[in-house]
């Protein structure tokens, strides 16, 4: 049975959640935004969305997919962790 699992993070950088998902257990795909580990993967997306009247920030989307939630929510608490400190 696969789980799904998608988040949202601002104030990073697509290369920077790679590295912070390599860094959790992942290997990139070689050309794609996109991670594996054992027993998951992540693919990876941005745009800019609007903060206020004029500012703008990266908003990158990762769409989590793993074979069971005890295998997945692990990976997606480590990986945010990094990432919401990075992101101030």
């Amino acid at each position: 049975m696969s789980v799904e699992r998608t988040r949202s993070y601002r104030g990073i950088s697509v290369r920077a959640a790679l590295g912070y998902l390599e860094n959790v257990g992942g290997e990139r795909v070689d050309g794609q935004d996109r991670v594996e580990g054992d027993g998951w993967s992540a693919t990876l997306s941005s745009e800019k969305v609007s903060v206020g009247p004029s500012m703008k920030l990266t908003e990158v989307t990762v769409e989590f997919e793993g074979e069971s939630a005890e295998t997945l929510d692990p990976v997606i608490e480590r990986f945010s962790q990094k990432a919401i400190r990075a992101g101030g």
